[in-house]
């Protein structure tokens, strides 16, 4: 079919989570393909043969990849409940703190695989682009986007589903309410919301799977 929708996904992944959130708020239907990342199908070789990475998303039949591009094709696809505000600045900031968030990732992966004075700076750092999040990109709005969810809000979902997790399993506390009140509140909202709600991974298996990844980097 011409407008079939594919997912080629990993449950562990934040970035997947993205593409699948947007296309429910949307009210896209699609076909989930979960992949192991540790023996890759030569569907996700075939489909994404430059990075061979997930997520990828096809349709009909042809492949995007890139979460943060696969956001911008699903708004510029099915513009219906918009992810982007009407407003070009307002669309332009959104897309600015998006890029912002993957842009500061290494900092939150930085906690994650290294022990001792490394990981403190690290997660001093980490401290300090969730400050700049909660007082420069979220301030007092109930979203990222402003009183509705949008681009952003998906794109800094792993705030809300995987950081704690990251967190537990590297032994921190980076995001204690009494510091971070608004990010808080947006957690609870992000969590909340029709389509994303019903779409997030199990906290348990995801810290046996994190506990388990971080050994790893430590031992190496």
């Amino acid at each position: 079919m011409e407008d079939q929708v594919k997912v080629l996904g990993a449950w562990p992944s934040a970035f997947c989570y993205r593409v699948l959130w947007a296309l429910n708020l949307k009210s896209i239907k699609y076909e989930y393909l979960e992949e192991d990342l540790a023996n890759k199908t030569d569907l996700l070789l075939q489909y994404n043969p430059v990075y061979k990475k997930v997520p990828v998303l096809v349709h009909g039949g042809k492949p995007i990849s890139e979460s943060l591009v696969i956001l911008e094709y699903i708004e510029e696809t099915w513009p219906q409940n918009p992810l982007l505000p009407q407003d070009p600045y307002d669309r332009a900031m959104a897309r600015f703190w998006a890029k912002f968030g993957d842009d500061k990732s290494p900092v939150f992966l930085a906690i994650f695989i290294t022990v001792g004075e490394e990981q403190e700076k690290a997660a001093k750092e980490a401290k300090e682009q969730l400050r700049i999040l909660e007082e420069q990109a979220l301030g007092e709005k109930k979203f990222f986007c402003g009183n509705r969810i949008g681009l952003t809000d998906i794109a800094l979902g792993w705030i809300a589903g995987w950081l704690d997790v990251i967190e537990e399993a590297a032994g921190l506390n980076l995001l204690e309410a009494e510091s971070f009140p608004r990010l808080h509140a947006w957690i609870q909202r992000f969590k909340e919301v029709p389509g994303i709600k019903e779409q997030f991974p199990d906290r348990h298996e995801m810290l046996i799977y994190y506990k388990q990844k971080r050994e790893m980097f430590i031992a190496s």
